[in-house]
């Protein structure tokens, strides 16, 4: 009978953790409209990044931001290469 009572709390949290990763599943890509692959070049090395958003600027803003974050390191590096232009790919 203990062992009944302990493996409840583990299926309800299994089931949680579950239907939390559908969740979120279904709302990050149930409302993106706009999907981009935005390729940044910084300090001779190229990344490419794509992203999904309910705007283009947002879309765009987020593959950059990604981009950037590989090919960087430091904030004045990171702003150098957020401000330089990127080659954008509408998906």
């Amino acid at each position: 009978m203990a062992k009944s009572k302990r493996k409840w709390p583990v299926i309800l949290g299994v089931v949680f953790i579950l239907g939390f990763i559908a969740a979120m599943a279904i709302t990050s890509t149930g409302n993106a409209k706009f999907r981009c692959e935005v390729c940044k070049t910084f300090d001779g090395r190229t990344v490419c990044r794509t992203a999904a958003a309910t705007t283009q600027e947002e879309a765009v803003r987020t593959a950059t931001t990604s981009a950037c974050s590989d090919l960087t390191s430091g904030m004045n590096n990171l702003e150098q290469c957020r401000n330089s232009e990127p080659k954008i790919t509408w998906k």
